[in-house]
């Protein structure tokens, strides 16, 4: 929980870096979930919300986008909550009616998500009522294409998925696959210092208050990579291993390297940025990486999360 003044009936779960934040409502006439979080995490939202929720059930659950650490945990609350309307943005939703989980990621990335069903489209530029309020959806495109961030004027609150962060914003996919996103990431950015927020609720990490010096650490990160792709795509690279280090916590060297080798996502990033570099080299010199900058941790002959 945080100090900072949120619309009532609001409660944020922060729940750390495999599985994204759980934000609740639970004034009004309905009760609402904003995002899931990771299926390995799933047992553990279930507990979560229905110590939060008491004897009333879940009725509506809303994903900011569809990446797995935001929606791996539908299927368990569906399954929960029989009566649950699931709401999703409209850029992936034929995806999820047919599960084409490779188009959706999760097979190329090597992550895990359940089956889920959805039952309505959240629509950019309408509103809709979390608890006693009336929210504003509005399209975020960068971080995924698809992607929708959510504003409530009068308290000026924003939950911003991984469009905003505290020190930045997520990986912007897009560009890894060879769209030009950047551009988006940007837009989006500047569409978040037209609505002002006061408060900002992110997908990751704390809810924190809103500054232009926020938006100028976001700006300067795109910058970065915007100059220098080689280095968004090394990122990449390594948050992508970190959060299948956080999803299996320890797994032998070789059996790690094994998997991102095997990886179709990982090999696509590299036969685009990074061809030349030998491959089992390279991933071990990425998780070397890790391991210097103090996320992760070498026992052994064992990989850890730290």
């Amino acid at each position: 929980m945080n100090t900072l003044d949120l619309p009532p009936g609001l409660q944020v779960l922060e729940r750390g870096w495999l599985s994204s934040n759980n934000i609740l409502f639970t004034g009004g006439e309905k009760s609402l979930l904003i995002d899931s979080g990771y299926c390995t995490h799933a047992e553990q939202t279930v507990s979560l919300l229905e110590l939060a929720l008491g004897d009333r059930p879940l009725d509506l659950l809303l994903n900011t986008h569809l990446h797995s650490d935001h929606c791996g945990g539908n299927a368990a609350l569906q399954a929960q909550y029989p009566d649950l309307q699931t709401w999703v943005p409209p850029g992936h939703a034929q995806q999820v009616e047919q599960w084409d989980a490779v188009a959706l990621t999760y097979v190329p990335t090597g992550q895990l998500c359940p089956r889920f069903k959805f039952d309505q489209i959240l629509k950019p530029g309408t509103q809709m009522r979390f608890g006693t309020c009336d929210w504003q959806i509005h399209a975020a495109a960068g971080h995924d294409p698809h992607s929708v961030v959510f504003f409530e004027p009068a308290s000026k609150t924003l939950i911003s998925a991984d469009a905003l962060w505290e020190n930045g914003f997520g990986v912007v996919f897009p560009e890894l696959e060879g769209d030009h996103a950047f551009a988006e990431v940007a837009a989006t950015l500047d569409m978040i210092e037209g609505l002002a927020p006061k408060v900002v609720i992110p997908g990751h990490g704390r809810i924190f208050a809103y500054s232009p010096a926020v938006l100028t650490i976001a700006r300067q990160r795109l910058d970065a990579f915007v100059n220098h792709p080689l280095k968004h795509a090394r990122h990449a690279v390594k948050v992508l291993l970190k959060f299948k280090l956080l999803e299996v916590q320890r797994q032998s060297w070789d059996g790690f390297t094994q998997w991102a080798m095997a990886t179709p996502y990982l090999m696509q990033i590299r036969a685009r940025f990074f061809a030349d570099a030998p491959l089992r080299p390279w991933i071990e010199q990425l998780c070397a990486e890790l391991v210097a900058a103090g996320v992760a941790k070498r026992e052994g002959r064992d990989l850890l999360n730290a």
